[in-house]
């Protein structure tokens, strides 16, 4: 069994990060992981939660009757204890770590995703995208992203693709739930930008992490069953709020108002801490 130090990205590996903007790991996550997590996701979608949020717009995210469409949902390991164990997986804390230059690194936000296999009217593609266009005044400009795939995925199945060296383009335009495809890329290439992707094919076990600013996005699911994964943004240590700066994380943590912090009082925007 090697160790975790052992198991971190080489120094090449860093350089085609930095470089790129994306890498994709070995397989790292062992198969009960991962088993888990899916556990965790049936018992999400069923309402089978450890803990409960606020009821906010934040919170509420995909629900049953919105029907079979693409799956977003927030905050999944705050209310799931499976969710909550792969999120804390330390090898992915670590390699973010490595991959970023950070002396340590903090958990910034989870994201649930569910996509279904394609149907005329129904297509459930993730346009093109990057992370820090929707968190420009509250991130750091070195946060990243860990993606978690439940199953092998690729071309077929709607596998995330990645527009290589993108992080250090100044590019606008983009949409999250964008699905014109089309219009997206003319978008980028009227930008000066080259809108030809890479689509990393991943085993099961495999982790994909890439840059805030990498623009990435992903295919409708022309495969049998639906891509289930989780996005783990993660941030360096050194990052603190910033005034001016809002996110609907500030009404789930602490807030010291003595540092220019919020200042929640409404009980519902008390401290909601998972039980470790």
């Amino acid at each position: 069994m090697n160790t975790l130090a052992e198991q971190l990205p080489t120094a090449d590996d860093v350089a085609f990060f930095r470089e790129h903007g994306y890498w994709i790991s070995p397989v790292i996550l062992p198969p009960e992981v991962l088993d888990a997590a899916e556990h965790g996701m049936v018992r999400f979608y069923a309402g089978d939660h450890d803990a409960v949020l606020p009821d906010l717009p934040a919170t509420r995210g995909w629900q049953p009757s919105d029907g079979e469409v693409l799956r977003k949902n927030d905050y999944s390991s705050l209310r799931v204890s499976e969710l909550a164990d792969l999120v804390s997986y330390p090898l992915i804390g670590a390699i973010a770590a490595a991959l970023s230059g950070a002396e340590g690194i903090r958990l910034w936000h989870d994201q649930l995703l569910y996509k279904p296999v394609d149907r005329a009217g129904g297509s459930a593609r993730v346009g093109w995208h990057t992370d820090r266009q929707y968190w420009q005044s509250c991130t750091s400009e070195d946060m990243l992203t860990a993606w978690v795939g439940f199953q092998d995925v690729d071309e077929v199945n709607g596998a995330v693709s990645f527009l290589p060296g993108s992080h250090r383009w100044d590019v606008g335009g983009l949409d999250f739930f964008s699905q014109d495809a089309d219009a997206l890329n003319a978008a980028i290439v009227a930008q000066g930008f080259d809108p030809t992707p890479v689509t990393p094919r991943m085993r099961r076990g495999q982790v994909s992490f890439h840059h805030c600013r990498t623009v990435h996005g992903s295919s409708a699911n022309r495969g049998t069953a639906a891509r289930r994964s989780l996005a783990i943004h993660l941030q360096p240590a050194d990052n603190r709020w910033r005034p001016g700066s809002a996110h609907p994380n500030d009404t789930l943590v602490r807030s010291d108002p003595a540092l220019g912090g919020p200042d929640y009082t409404d009980p519902a925007f008390q401290p909601l801490l998972w039980p470790r």
